[in-house]
């Protein structure tokens, strides 16, 4: 029982990262019915951005809630500001373009920021300060940490700022609207394309906070670390229901308690097969997901 209730921690840790890169890609999906495949390297944009402000700030003798808290707004901020810059550069001028093409500059996105990533901080991995490792303490038999504990809190937190904009603003209205019908929003007078660009931005702000937070969590990163991460994450917005943003939650912890199960129990050589054997079961079983429902593509 302690083994199992350890693997759901460690689970609902690793989670939480994929359910809020799960969040972006789903948002962007239910606005304009992109597959953001770039999508993961903001998660690694912002883990990095968060790591040169951490270090900017080791030995300040700021209190460490406030060194985190700096860290996390600024990765946030930074990089939906790019995601804006990027949607505005590589998607806008392509919406209205066959979904090939805004599929393949996604994917050139995704490299470029890779590369651009490596080209400024260098191909080898970089160290977070250790600022909440080795902080732990037990609970009847299972080990969690301090970390676990800031990242859970910090996730959720901002999960149900996410759902309380989306379903308690006129922005978060809009957004609603146009995942229904972008032309009717436009007739109603909503500005489609700013809505769109905050989409972006609160996207790319979300995977950046995952980034970060993975970077406290784990201690390395690398400019490579995007992709895998984003291609499970896509896998819990599928599961979830590619559009559903409570779906998007749900999908990335149950990923995560899925990938920790099949490493504690069977080999962390096989969580990977794991994962996307969900995938494939999900598209073949029930292509809209847990709680997605089935619609009428139209033309």
């Amino acid at each position: 029982m302690q083994r199992w209730l350890q693997y759901t921690v460690n689970g609902l840790t690793t989670g939480s990262f994929y359910a809020l890169v799960a969040l972006g890609y789903t948002m962007v999906y239910g606005v304009i019915r992109l597959i953001n495949f770039a999508h993961g390297e903001f998660f690694m944009v912002g883990a990095f951005i968060g790591w040169s402000v951490l270090s900017g700030l080791a030995g300040s003798g700021w209190p460490i809630g406030v060194v985190l808290a700096v860290g996390l707004l600024v990765s946030m901020a930074a990089t939906g500001v790019l995601g804006v810059v990027a949607a505005r550069v590589a998607y806008q001028p392509l919406l209205r373009a066959p979904r090939l093409s805004i599929l393949i500059s996604a994917l050139g996105l995704s490299l470029a920021l890779q590369y651009s990533v490596e080209g400024i901080y260098g191909p080898g991995f970089e160290s977070y300060p250790s600022v909440l490792r080795g902080r732990a303490f037990t609970v009847g038999g299972v080990g969690v940490t301090v970390s676990q504990l800031v990242i859970a809190a910090a996730a959720v937190a901002l999960m149900a700022a996410l759902h309380r904009f989306v379903q308690g603003t006129a922005m978060g209205t809009a957004m609603r609207a146009l995942a229904m019908d972008q032309d009717a929003a436009r007739l109603m007078g909503i500005h489609v394309e700013r809505v769109i660009l905050l989409t972006f931005f609160i996207g790319t702000s979300l995977a950046a906070a995952a980034g970060f937070l993975s970077g406290v969590y784990y201690g390395q990163i690398n400019f490579l670390m995007g992709f895998l991460l984003g291609l499970r994450a896509f896998t819990a917005a599928v599961l979830g229901g590619i559009g559903n943003i409570p779906g998007a939650m749900v999908g990335g912890f149950i990923i995560g308690l899925l990938e920790s199960y099949a490493s504690g129990y069977v080999s962390g050589a096989w969580k990977d097969v794991a994962v996307f054997a969900v995938l494939i079961a999900v598209l073949v079983i029930r292509p809209s997901g847990i709680f997605g429902e089935r619609v009428v593509e139209r033309v």
